[in-house]
């Protein structure tokens, strides 16, 4: 059901060479480009009517417009299963907790008498948000973008969500339901590359967006990447993935089921055990067989997930060569279930989230563990950070100078631009002061 990596015996490669090693979903977007592109450039060229014709032939749905009524982003709301909305006033609670503290504040520092820094923190002014609509509906990805968005203060938020035959065309009605409880009520039924694309160039319904975040799928991913350097993205979202690093003090049963868990997310998903333990290795692959065959999704998600080139139980010979193998491979998600689990999570320095211990399973952290669920896949974890607060802040510097302050460093400015065969940067200097810097 799952494959076996055995990386005992041997020293461990470094860097590449070890990352290469370990197991990873193919997820081409630079393939995927070639078929985006035509899209997004329909929807700059036709808007909104490309956005309905793409509706019909993607999703199956015959549309009149993008946008969706407020009537029926209240109506969600008010057919919302009781259990449902109380879990997600829960969610949105505990993630404004965690947000609200990750605002940065203004900082002014005088580097000289008269000569000071500042640095300010501003909201970009409109992003658009994505909620995946495909094999699952994800409400909590509506609580992940829209939180820490509203908590940097955007002032302008759209959000959407493809639309659905079995609702009429609209968005699924809990992510409507969702948006109700966050206040957000500009809401488009479109998916896929073509909904990053009305964000990205804008339509005669939706005015176009600084910055676009949220998962999706190699399409979204595909879009993303294309507008880059056109408008802010978060990251180019791959397959989800699980690393757990454990020892023999694991319980196999949970081991197995948080494995399980991340495997019923999608076919190209990833689940990955790192251990030192045989026995335990052993236990989980045990353990699994049961566990499947009483889940949901089974054959269409996790059997092929589990069996696919981007799941394995990798052994090593210890618990030092099992956090090289976590830092090489960056995951998504890190589950640390090992004696003194604290210890050896904060020595990690890859992992787009981080879960310690027994009693802290990733799908805590998909809901309601007030953390963010946007995070890094494919490995990007070495250099890139789920979404936050900052994620929608831009900080500018705000540089004020007195004619004294400036006085005393215009030799260097003059020096180090004449240094670059740059003198008109340095003339600028020599225009205030008569064309003779001061000497210091």
């Amino acid at each position: 059901m799952i494959s076996r990596i055995d990386l005992r015996g041997d020293s461990l490669p470094e860097g590449g060479a070890l990352r290469d090693l370990l197991p990873r979903a193919e997820f081409d977007v630079a393939a995927a480009l070639d078929k985006v592109r035509p899209i997004c450039e329909d929807v700059h060229h036709r808007g909104t009517a490309a956005l309905i014709e793409y509706a019909r032939k993607f999703d199956g749905v015959v549309l009149e417009r993008i946008r969706v009524p407020e009537e029926a982003i209240k109506a969600a709301l008010e057919g919302l299963d009781p259990a449902v909305r109380a879990a997600l006033e829960e969610s949105i609670r505990r993630a404004r907790i965690v947000h609200a503290q990750q605002r940065r504040s203004e900082h002014t520092t005088q580097v000289v008498p008269g000569g000071t820094v500042t640095e300010k923190w501003v909201p970009v002014e409109r992003v658009g948000l994505y909620a995946p609509g495909g094999r699952s509906v994800y409400p909590s990805s509506v609580v992940m973008n829209v939180v820490p968005a509203q908590e940097a203060g955007v002032g302008s938020i759209a959000l959407a969500s493809p639309p659905q035959a079995d609702f009429d065309g609209l968005p699924h009605p809990t992510i409507l339901a969702a948006c109700a409880l966050l206040g957000v009520d500009e809401v488009y039924a479109a998916g896929g590359a073509q909904a990053v694309a009305m964000f990205a160039y804008g339509t005669d319904e939706c005015a176009p967006a600084n910055m676009v975040t949220g998962p999706g799928n190699i399409w979204v991913a595909a879009a993303k990447r294309y507008f880059t350097g056109k408008i802010g993205i978060d990251t180019e979202a791959g397959p989800t993935e699980i690393a757990i690093l454990a020892d023999s003090t694991a319980d196999p049963v949970h081991v197995a089921a948080d494995l399980i868990s991340q495997a019923e997310h999608d076919p190209l998903a990833a689940a990955v055990l790192v251990t030192d333990s045989a026995p335990l290795a052993e236990a989980v692959e045990r353990e699994l067989a049961p566990q499947v065959a009483a889940s949901k999704h089974v054959e269409d998600r996790i059997k092929p997930a589990l069996a696919g080139r981007q799941s394995a139980i990798v052994l090593v010979d210890s618990l030092e060569d099992g956090l090289k193998v976590v830092d090489a491979y960056g995951a998504e998600h890190l589950e640390v279930q090992t004696a003194d689990a604290a210890a050896w999570a904060a020595r990690v320095r890859n992992a787009g989230a981080i879960f310690v211990g027994p009693w802290s399973p990733v799908s805590l952290g998909d809901y309601c563990a007030g953390s963010n669920h946007v995070l890094p896949t494919g490995g990007c974890a070495c250099h890139s950070s789920g979404l936050s607060v900052q994620s929608f802040l831009r900080g500018i510097h705000v540089v004020d100078y007195s004619r004294d302050a400036l006085a005393e460093v215009a030799h260097h400015v003059v020096t180090l631009a004449e240094a670059e065969d740059l003198p008109a940067h340095g003339a600028a200097l020599k225009a205030r002061f008569g064309w003779k810097v001061p000497q210091r």
